[in-house]
């Protein structure tokens, strides 16, 4: 009975590994940014896991049907243009981006693919409260953002307007899995996030449809190690008899 014993505390130790790897897989609280992203230039801040600065100027640029004045994220090159149609060399001002550095998800890393991937960009309306002097003497609230026209309405060559937006992460249920120490994307063509918000029931429901294979596997395990134990007993049994 010890080698029977040893089998079914064996099947189970499995048993009971395999249902804490399965209920362990998905996360259950929400994910953090672990601290603040601020654009330390104009003072403008976000806790979200994201923080994306655009900065546009309004220059010339030359089409099939002439030159036009567009606002532009890069620096247009003017090189080669008629003049009175020049353009500054460069932007004054960088576009800048700034990720979450230590982003977790139930205390656990959060991959930053997962931001990359998963995340969306939302448009950010700070409130300049920070904004540095020298800056309030070029800038004025124009839109979303800043912008240096003393008229918006007609801007000049070399003005530019400058927004903000900042990176915020749906519920992640389904989405990610709890590798090496870390939450990382999972791919699935075509998944439905079966955890939407306000449906915890679903969750518990899904996580218990999940369990059943484990269940039903490690039983299956268990069993049939328990009926091949017997039957080598037996067979030992018989060969003494048969002697």
């Amino acid at each position: 009975m010890s080698g029977l014993r040893a089998v079914v505390a064996l099947g189970l130790l499995l048993f009971a590994g395999a249902l804490y790897a399965q209920t362990a897989v998905e996360p259950e609280g929400d994910p953090v940014a672990g601290g603040t992203l601020v654009d330390r230039e104009f003072g403008v801040d976000t806790r979200q896991f994201g923080l994306d600065r655009r900065v546009e100027m309004y220059q010339w640029r030359r089409g099939e049907g002439g030159y036009e004045k567009v606002w532009n994220a890069a620096a247009i090159d003017s090189t080669g243009f008629e003049p009175g149609h020049e353009n500054p060399p460069r932007l004054p001002l960088e576009n800048e981006r700034w990720w979450a550095p230590r982003p977790t998800l139930d205390a656990q890393p959060l991959d930053a693919d997962v931001l990359r991937s998963l995340g969306e960009w939302r448009v950010l309306h700070p409130n300049f409260s920070r904004l540095p002097a020298n800056l309030a003497a070029s800038f004025q609230p124009e839109g979303d953002g800043l912008g240096s026209a003393e008229n918006p309405l007609e801007p000049e060559i070399g003005d530019l307007r400058v927004t903000w937006r900042e990176l915020v992460l749906p519920p992640l249920a389904g989405k990610v899995a709890l590798r090496d120490g870390a939450w990382r994307r999972v791919s699935v063509p075509n998944a439905v996030d079966p955890n939407p918000a306000g449906s915890a029931p679903l969750r518990e429901q899904g996580r218990t449809q999940r369990m059943w294979p484990v269940f039903g596997g490690a039983l299956v395990a268990i069993v049939a190690l328990v009926v091949a134990l017997r039957r080598k007993r037996e067979r030992r049994k018989a060969g003494k008899g048969g002697a």
